[in-house]
């Protein structure tokens, strides 16, 4: 599945705030985010990549049926940088009002420099979408 965030022209620190929904059938695997540098005129330019490992996610939320969680807010998991994501950092997996979420800070891959912040909320369904929130 593929989706694609709005243009924004003429930012060296563009921030997106959009949502994006995907369906996972399978829900072990990477949610992979590429960055492009859009050319009016030309192919565009791709500017890095990086990954998140749903398989903490897709824990978090069996954890969450077993502890019987409705409300407030708990940590499930903490996730740590390694060679299966592209954190900078420890991120953690809260469960927050009846949803699963984690704030994760992502280095590209393949370039010289760049940083990702986006929100990955987990929302059981029979076919589990997640949910993506570029910032």
């Amino acid at each position: 599945q593929t989706a694609k965030t709005k243009v924004i022209n003429s930012c060296l620190n563009p921030v997106w705030n959009e949502d994006l929904a995907f369906s996972v059938k399978e829900p072990l695997g990477v949610l992979k985010l590429e960055v492009f540098d859009w050319d009016r005129f030309k192919f565009d330019d791709k500017m890095g990549h990086a990954f998140i490992n749903l398989q903490p996610l897709t824990s978090a939320s069996k954890l969450k049926r077993a502890l019987q969680l409705t409300t407030g807010e708990t940590k499930l998991r903490k996730v740590a940088p390694d060679s299966d994501n592209c954190l900078l950092a420890d991120s953690f997996i809260t469960y927050l009002n009846g949803e699963i979420i984690m704030d994760v800070r992502l280095r590209l891959c393949d370039v010289e420099s760049g940083e990702l912040y986006v929100t990955v909320k987990w929302i059981d369904h029979p076919t589990t979408p997640i949910h993506v929130r570029k910032c």
